[in-house]
């Protein structure tokens, strides 16, 4: 036996969301393309309410995996990202939520299950960036991968019906907002980079890793994941009819004369606000809070998935 003969043989762990994939047979596509491919049988985890994600990661480091394969929505792998960001153990991708925005942004087809599997086992590896959050000077540091938001988009998420999403996917989300669009601005200060900060009356305030949303809807049209840049924009309607004006200004991206929404970039940003607001991490409620501040960490996160 030559010393490349006894090598131990490559092996996936896939960590899955169990509520997000009854029309799909996942492991047993995993399992094909493992055995096809000369990779030993994938290591099986499934997310719990008390732990969606991050013990998972974790054990399947411990076990030695050389792809952490994520399969959920895009909460299951902002907790699987948060443990291996900075490992150099790559992360997977197989689509299985209402969102899917990270597999969106990297191009990832999410119709095409086949195409998602054969890349987060096969494909080539690629650095994008990660971002960090400290909610109300908490301790507690929390990763996200698209974007983090307080005020309406945090309070949209919020109020989304759970029925109605397993019915009609990310219209669901459009119910919500509209829902949402009465309310009152909040005072808050922001700074960029450590600059002076600057005093705005807003609705709602996002920090973007990359652009897009569900719909075909771009916040960031101009963010990428692998520049080490946050993109923000600052919401701040006049009543209910000022949010044509926030469409509008976002359709220019803040390039006319309508202060209702505001674009800024750095590299971390620092946001405190005169009282509680709903705060979401891609997609996901995580409460409220009155001060948040975030930095980037340039291409922490390595991602497989299908070349070009």
């Amino acid at each position: 036996m030559t010393a490349s003969d006894s090598r131990p043989l490559k092996r996936a762990a896939v960590i899955i969301n169990p509520a997000k994939s009854a029309d799909v047979d996942v492991r047993g596509m995993v399992t094909r393309l493992s055995r096809s491919n000369g990779w030993g049988e994938p290591l099986w985890l499934e997310t719990t309410e008390e732990d969606p994600g991050a013990g998972q990661a974790r054990e399947a480091l411990e076990a030695g995996a050389d792809v952490v394969i994520a399969a959920g929505g895009d909460g299951t792998v902002r907790c699987v990202a948060e443990v291996l960001a900075g490992t150099g153990t790559a992360l997977g991708l197989i689509p299985l939520g209402t969102g899917n925005l990270l597999a969106r942004n990297l191009g990832i087809d999410i119709t095409d299950m086949d195409a998602a599997v054969s890349g987060a086992l096969l494909g080539g590896n690629r650095k994008i960036d990660v971002v960090r959050a400290t909610l109300d000077h908490s301790e507690a540091e929390q990763v996200f991968l698209v974007m983090a938001g307080l005020g309406f988009d945090a309070s949209t998420m919020a109020d989304t019906k759970s029925e109605l999403k397993d019915k009609v996917g990310w219209l669901a989300y459009v119910d919500a907002g509209i829902r949402n669009l009465p309310g009152k601005p909040v005072k808050a200060k922001i700074s960029i980079d450590g600059q002076r900060a600057v005093s705005r009356r807003m609705r709602s305030v996002m920090v973007g890793n990359c652009g897009k949303l569900m719909g075909g809807v771009e916040v960031f049209p101009d963010a990428s994941m692998e520049d080490g840049i946050l993109d923000l924009v600052v919401l701040a309607p006049r009543g209910t009819l000022g949010w044509l004006g926030v469409l509008a200004a976002m359709i220019g991206r803040g390039r006319g004369k309508d202060a209702a929404a505001e674009y800024f970039q750095g590299k971390s940003v620092e946001i405190s606000l005169a009282h509680e607001q709903e705060f979401q991490l891609d997609g996901d409620h995580e409460g409220n809070g009155s001060h948040l501040s975030v930095k980037v960490d340039p291409g922490a996160l390595l991602v497989r998935m299908a070349e070009g």
